[in-house]
């Protein structure tokens, strides 16, 4: 799977893609395949933390972007990656990601998918588990509905950084927010850093949680290959 993610990220426009990992076995196996792979701490509270550390080792310069592409997301588009970087830079934030619509009330309210909001500049006011929105007159009905007034948005797990920015999180402590949604994102959102939020140009599909997910991704690109 993570040869798979790494050779995705390299169809990017990216300069450098660099596995990071705390886990031997990730290493043998990077290296197995001729794959850049950096050794990090176990220590490390969020994968941002761990992205940090990479940067430092790798002596990037603060204006550096960086794209965190999780390694469970074999199936991401490259040209996905290259949007929330290109977002970054355009809009001068020194952080990005990206969403999705969400077309169904039981997706709103499934804790496994992560939600968020945004103002009138495309700058994210909250990511949470729970619904957010909460369309109280929709839910309040016997049958639950989306609103049709407001579009609803799932957050995707992709990021990009200015390294400047990554510099200063790791010398945040996890705050209340962060440690009781497990995002690591509401460090950054409760430390005032504006997040551009966008919707990607390209569907994403799932990444791969469980052993049903991994059949799900298997049939998939076995339907790609035929």
């Amino acid at each position: 799977m993570i040869q798979w993610v790494y050779e995705q990220a390299c169809q990017s426009q990216a300069g450098q893609v660099v596995v990071a990992t705390d886990d031997q076995r990730i290493l043998a196996a990077v290296e197995a395949f001729g794959g850049e792979v950096c050794m990090t701490s176990k220590d490390h509270p969020s994968g941002t933390d761990r992205l940090q550390e990479v940067c430092s080792i790798l002596s990037l310069s603060d204006d550096q972007v960086v794209v965190n592409v999780q390694g469970d997301e074999p199936l991401m588009p490259p040209g996905v990656i290259n949007q929330v970087a290109r977002n970054l830079i355009e809009t001068g934030s020194d952080m990005a990601t990206l969403s999705e619509e969400i077309d169904c009330a039981a997706d709103l309210i499934d804790p496994n998918i992560v939600k968020v909001v945004t103002n009138q500049k495309s700058m994210a006011m909250y990511f949470s588990r729970a619904a957010i929105p909460y369309p109280r007159d929709e839910f309040a009905a016997q049958e639950k509905s989306l609103p049709v007034f407001i579009n609803c948005q799932r957050h995707l797990g992709i990021y990009a950084y200015r390294v400047a920015l990554l510099n200063r999180y790791v010398q945040w402590q996890p705050t209340a927010l962060e440690k009781t949604e497990k995002l690591e994102q509401l460090r950054a959102l409760w430390h005032g850093v504006d997040i551009h939020v966008a919707q990607a140009i390209e569907n994403i599909p799932p990444g791969i949680d469980t052993e049903k997910d991994l059949q799900r991704t298997l049939a998939m690109l076995n339907e790609q290959t035929r």
